[in-house]
């Protein structure tokens, strides 16, 4: 996942406020996938947003998930959210389906945008199902500022794949839908590799299931650092790591000094000493628990930090990564 560190909250984990908004849209745009409009309840602007951020929707039954917003940045009166629902998830957009209508309301938090377009001449975008949703607006930002891409877009089934209507009409001869049942898997071999296959300078963002990602991280081992970007829903499979033992947090603000234990995670060891800290996936992929450190080397296992935000050091997630060191201070 790509990210500007300097236009980063320098106290990201912080709490932040909730806004309560309103379900003013409510529509079916493909199997399984329901589409949200929320606005403020008074009918106040909204806070500012750019291509790729992603906000919060604080459930009812208490779970946390993020969704990208796939609306226009520069309507402040609503946020557009796509929700796919996940038979096997862990019941967040269940409730969302079944039980959030038209009038109801929801708590969110952000926007935030770990995943932001960066400048560039021409761009590769690559989707897979509801990994659509984040690259909407890039698309239509790149158009704006007269850059060329493409956009390869999989799914199951034609049906299950959500705004392709929407995306043909605008975008016809830029826009390649490629359902699996008809097509095949994604021929990224002719997409990202072989001679000619990307231009220097060609920014390639991915968002999708992991396989999709992994596949395209694979083709593009050899394309120089900050040229792929791509925004997990999950964390990539991996072995389980090793601990490396105890290590202290020392919190900037006060200069107490915390003992994390191998078996214990920065964030948890964080909240049983009364410090409150935003977190939601709790796997490394979300950002929300990002924080900024001041001093200390990080062991990090996120998801979300660049290679060369993770050299700096100035960031870690502390729902997964660990120091690599005896101590580290958290701007806290």
């Amino acid at each position: 996942m790509y990210s500007d560190l300097q236009n980063r909250s320098t106290a990201a984990a912080r709490p932040e406020r909730d806004l309560e908004v309103v379900v003013a849209d409510r529509q079916v745009v493909a199997d399984g996938v329901v589409l949200l409009d929320l606005q403020d309840p008074d009918g106040e602007v909204l806070p500012a947003w750019e291509a790729g951020a992603h906000i919060d929707l604080v459930l009812p039954n208490g779970l946390v998930r993020q969704y990208s917003l796939c609306g226009e940045p520069q309507d402040r009166q609503s946020w557009r959210v796509a929700v796919l629902r996940e038979s096997d998830g862990r019941g967040g957009s269940k409730f969302i389906h079944d039980e959030l209508r038209v009038g109801g309301t929801v708590r969110v938090r952000g926007p935030r945008n770990h995943f932001p377009l960066v400048p560039a001449q021409r761009y590769v975008f690559i989707a897979g199902g509801i990994g659509i949703t984040p690259l909407i607006p890039m698309m239509t930002a790149a158009s704006s500022g007269g850059a060329d891409w493409q956009l390869i877009y999989g799914g199951r089934s034609l049906t299950s794949m959500a705004f392709v209507e929407q995306l043909v009409a605008e975008h016809a001869d830029s826009v390649a839908v490629r359902p699996q049942d008809t097509f095949g898997l994604l021929n990224l071999d002719a997409l990202l590799g072989g001679p000619g296959g990307l231009s220097d300078g060609t920014l390639v963002y991915c968002c999708g299931p992991g396989p999709l990602i992994d596949a395209v991280e694979q083709r593009c081992t050899g394309l120089p650092t900050g040229l792929l970007r791509v925004e997990r829903f999950a964390p990539a499979d991996a072995s389980e790591p090793v601990l490396h033992g105890s290590f202290e947090v020392q919190i900037a603000s006060t200069g107490e000094a915390l003992t994390v234990s191998p078996e214990e995670s920065v964030l948890e060891v964080l909240r049983c000493n009364g410090i409150d800290i935003d977190a939601s996936c709790e796997e490394g992929t979300c950002g929300t628990c990002e924080t900024r450190v001041l001093d200390g080397q990080i062991d990090h296992r996120d998801f979300v930090l660049t290679a060369a935000e993770r050299e700096q050091n100035a960031l870690m997630m502390v729902c997964v990564s660990r120091a690599a060191c005896p101590r580290v201070v958290l701007d806290l």
